[in-house]
């Protein structure tokens, strides 16, 4: 095993240890084997220059922006010319070695190392100028912030969230209008976010793909094994000629089935840096590499019925289920058709002739409808509790609803968030086995299932259940009763609340759950990393007197790990503030609002009529932050003032 690799083990053993033990309350090693494999870290650290993203060794502070800072690229970013036939690669080629690689379907980020460290990052943008987002890169869960390579280095590369982290993180997202549509996009709006620890939780993965500047190289291999002594994680390559190109494109076409890393194509740049230089460029595009896209493999089908499929909060989302057909090698019958909008614009209706095909050669969809009967009726009952259905506009997309609330359907999901591994993580409870339960009466309210025990009998003489089953989930649920604040609290299902977002919601109001549940939307929509909507979800939840009674009983039956906050000084206690500007006292804002927070104080993100006062060292700015303070009477110190009013007095 290489020193580098060795040192990404470490990192991930280390990071799991210190989750287990400070977020979870669980040890999975002793503190002599921590410190020995810390030290085993710190000394591979030192041998290679190279420190990783997320290592326990260094921190990266959380910090918040008003907006990202726009920079001009040092050099142009172009686009590349695109193709979709295979010989084509053979004759671009010709008689000159090639690189052939993963095209990877995230965001293109560029990186400036200065004496061995992260200096700056700034995405593409439109090719000219992109936007600063150096404190988020830093966040990125492979990426070396420290390397051994003490000149500048400016290098290329592609942001991804693997289809693993996607499904995971929209998982948590209730509504499915709101669940994000593929992983590009959600990586793109999680590197550019204005919260950096918003970021961090979003497990954004860094793989480079080129140095801007190489005149230490003579080919783009070199290149890639240079950057991999640093550190990177670079996009998987083969150095190809036109003789072996098309046996390494099958080998990408069969591997991208089962690839977590989003991508969409492929891509081919001649290996020698010099003569790909030489053919200079279009106006578009440059002549030393080209994309090879893959061609979407069409079939058409018949399509036999739309099945409504409800879930936890009312939606019914359709999906369209055809005669079977081959695509990219495997057997394919149904497609989600995500809501009555879409189904509108197919014209869809029963026995149509359609094309399908697989978006990146993984997620089923149809292309077109070649018969456009557009006789799809509509049901206008509730396929799981025969309830009336009502079709809602959101945003412009139209989506059908069941508006009984007593709908079983969303009963059996809502239980399934409830037991799932990030809420209370009770084994045993398959949506198929809650089913059952809520069929047989056993189940009613969330609270229900920690009294499965007055079924004992039942449950044993079930299917698929006996003496040791039972004791196993009894075991399960009495290990649920001791969780935290943020996993209570995602598990009751609010509406667009993931864990995540519960977390937020929690640190802000110091996981006093009173406070929380008495918060108003203005309030809330000023935590960073929650906003207008989903702090309205969350309003209405806890305005609904049912809600509180069941949290009421749910506390009864659960108990919540008390999190430590220091008390310190709480000479800020009940004073909001907002800041803005650059400061010279504090390292960064994420700074001084620990420092307000641990005086009691509570920092926001705008200005309000309940803001105390707006910290801004240029007071005499017309920034709409300072604007808004004089407007509302709002007084504006600088960070001189209130480390005189409240630090040092």
């Amino acid at each position: 095993m290489t020193r580098l690799n060795r040192m990404k083990e470490l990192v991930t053993m280390l990071q799991e240890a210190s989750k287990a033990y400070y977020a979870e309350d669980r040890e999975i090693m002793s503190n002599l084997e921590y410190d020995k494999l810390y030290d085993e870290l710190v000394n591979l650290e030192e041998e290679t220059g190279t420190v990783l993203a997320g290592s326990p060794t260094v921190t990266v502070g959380y910090e918040a922006v008003e907006e990202l800072p726009k920079e001009e690229h040092e050099s142009p970013m172009l686009s590349l010319g695109k193709t979709k036939d295979r010989e084509e690669l053979k004759e671009w080629l010709n008689d000159k070695d090639g690189l052939l690689s993963w095209k990877l379907d995230g965001l293109t980020v560029v990186l400036t190392y200065e004496n061995g460290r992260l200096l700056k990052a700034v995405t593409r943008g439109n090719g000219e100028v992109g936007e600063v987002v150096t404190n988020n890169a830093k966040t990125f869960i492979n990426l070396p912030i420290s390397i051994p390579y003490e000149g500048k280095l400016i290098l290329r590369g592609e942001a991804v969230i693997t289809y693993g982290d996607f499904k995971k993180i929209n998982d948590e997202i209730a509504e499915t209008e709101a669940k994000y549509k593929n992983p590009r996009n959600l990586c793109s709006g999680s590197v550019r976010q204005l919260n950096n620890e918003v970021t961090k939780n979003r497990r954004v993965r860094f793989f480079a793909f080129s140095l801007v500047k190489s005149e230490e190289f003579s080919t783009h291999e070199e290149e890639f094994e240079f950057l991999k002594s640093l550190g990177f994680e670079v996009v998987e390559y083969k150095k190809v000629t036109a003789d072996t190109i098309l046996d390494s494109i099958h080998y990408f076409e069969e591997k991208i089935a089962g690839y977590e890393v989003p991508s969409d194509g492929l891509v081919l740049s001649f290996n020698d840096i010099a003569y790909g230089k030489s053919l200079g460029r279009t106006a578009k595009f440059p002549r030393d590499s080209i994309a090879f896209k893959w061609a979407d493999e069409m079939r058409e089908t018949k399509l036999l019925e739309i099945e409504w499929s409800p879930s936890r909060t009312g939606l019914i989302n359709p999906v369209a289920i055809f005669e079977p057909v081959e695509l990219e090698g495997t057997t394919v019958s149904r497609a989600s058709v995500h809501n009555i909008s879409i189904v509108r614009n197919l014209k869809l209706g029963i026995g149509d002739t359609i094309t399908v095909y697989k978006a990146n050669m993984i997620i089923p969809q149809i292309a077109e409808n070649l018969t456009m009967s557009d006789s799809l009726v509509i049901p206008v009952c509730c396929p799981a509790c025969g309830g009336e259905t009502q079709i809602k506009q959101v945003n412009e997309v139209q989506s059908l609803y069941c508006t009984n609330p007593e709908c079983s359907a969303k009963k059996i999901k809502a239980f399934t968030l409830f037991v799932s591994r990030d809420a209370l993580n009770i084994e045993g409870l398959s949506e198929a086995t809650l089913e059952k339960f809520i069929a047989k009466g056993f189940l009613h309210d969330f609270t229900d299932i920690f009294h499965l025990d007055r079924y004992k009998e039942e449950i044993m003489e079930m299917e698929g259940f006996g003496e040791k089953s039972y004791h196993n989930l009894m075991s399960s649920v009495e290990n649920a009763r001791k969780t935290t604040l943020p996993k209570m609290i995602y598990s009751l299902g609010i509406a667009n609340i993931g864990l995540a977002n519960a977390k937020m919601i929690c640190k802000e109001y110091k996981y006093d759950l009173q406070a929380m549940m008495d918060a108003e939307v203005e309030e809330l929509s000023q935590i960073d990393g929650v906003g207008a909507v989903i702090a309205g979800t969350f309003r209405d939840y806890f305005k609904d007197e049912k809600h509180r009674e069941l949290v009421d009983k749910l506390l009864k039956e659960l108990t919540i790990a008390v999190e430590v906050l220091e008390e310190g000084n709480r000479i800020l206690d009940g004073k909001s503030f907002a800041i803005t500007g650059s400061l010279e006292y504090f390292e960064n804002r994420n700074q001084l609002k620990e420092k307000i927070e641990s005086m009691g104080g509570k920092v926001t993100g705008s200005v309000t009529g309940k803001t105390y006062a707006l910290i801004n060292n240029d007071a005499t700015s017309n920034s709409s932050k300072n604007k808004k303070a004089r407007e509302l009477g709002v007084e504006i110190m600088t960070e001189k003032e209130f480390l005189e009013q409240y630090v040092d007095a």
